[in-house]
């Protein structure tokens, strides 16, 4: 095999808690993720030179603060027999919106490096390389949906007997994981919903409204009530969303029904004002 082509899909967190600050750093949390079909392509090709060739459609992600190169890094220095590759990065998820965009890139690359120079790795050992890269990577190694925990390392998957359908808004603004984080462990009087059980039970037994009534991000809690991010969730329910959330660390928000139509007519009424996008859950 000399090159390889692969979509990395974008995730969804429909239940958020971090439950407290590791001496590493790091966050212990528990979160039920859910993949959707929304996804950037990445193509591999081998190539005579030594090192990683990046090109991207969007220019500023060509650089080696690229979390392909430090994914690329950490495999050259634990697997010798890989070599020079150039990479094609056509980004489609938004940045800066809680989607996984540079996570699932991260893990998409993985995997299909695993399979161009046949290193036969098992998952546990991407798994390994991928939470050095940054905590969402072990989970946008899976498809479907699952329930993460520890730094997200630690992984159950979730068998999904459900359908329904998304509409995810980006507004124009971007957080920055770090200082959300910050802003959370400065935060006073928070009490969490532990919600996640219940949304697995929703997955699996196809219950709609179970899942409905129990999305939840501890994140919103550091939101004033006249915040951009709750406006938007308003705006979806408004326009037919059974409920709504913010995604991750920010700012993406989307809203799930559970009639195609009104979720079509949703996403076309809300793309004449905002960065929008349609989708469906990926299994």
């Amino acid at each position: 095999m000399e090159r390889i082509y692969t979509k990395a899909r974008a995730k969804l967190n429909l239940t958020l808690n971090i439950l407290n600050k590791r001496p590493d750093g790091y966050h212990n949390l528990e979160s039920v993720f859910q993949k959707i079909n929304l996804y950037d392509e990445i193509y591999i090709e081998k190539a005579g030179a030594k090192n990683l060739y990046l090109a991207c459609n969007w220019g500023e992600f060509e650089n080696q603060n690229n979390i392909i190169y430090k994914s690329y890094n950490a495999l050259k220095e634990k697997y010798a027999g890989i070599g020079g590759i150039k990479v094609k990065l056509i980004k489609h998820i938004p940045s800066g919106a809680g989607l996984g965009g540079g996570s699932t890139d991260a893990a998409g690359f993985l995997a299909a490096m695993n399979k161009l120079f046949d290193l036969n790795r098992p998952e546990s050992e991407l798994i390994e390389i991928g939470k050095t890269l940054g905590a969402d990577v072990p989970p946008c190694l899976h498809t479907g949906s699952l329930f993460a925990e520890g730094i997200g390392e630690i992984i159950t998957n979730v068998k999904q007997n459900i359908e329904y359908y998304i509409v995810l808004i980006k507004p124009d603004i971007s957080f920055s994981t770090k200082l959300m984080f910050s802003e959370l462990d400065n935060a006073v009087d928070i009490k969490q919903k532990y919600n996640s059980k219940n949304v697995i039970k929703a997955l699996e037994t196809g219950d709609f409204n179970l899942l409905s009534d129990n999305l939840y991000n501890v994140f919103e809690e550091v939101f004033d009530e006249n915040s951009e991010i709750k406006n938007i969730k308003k705006l979806l329910i408004q326009n037919g969303a059974a409920n709504s959330l913010m995604t991750g660390s920010g700012s993406c928000v989307f809203g799930i029904f559970s009639d195609k139509e009104t979720s079509k007519k949703a996403y076309n009424d809300f793309k004449r004002t905002y960065e929008a996008y349609w989708c469906v859950p990926f299994v």
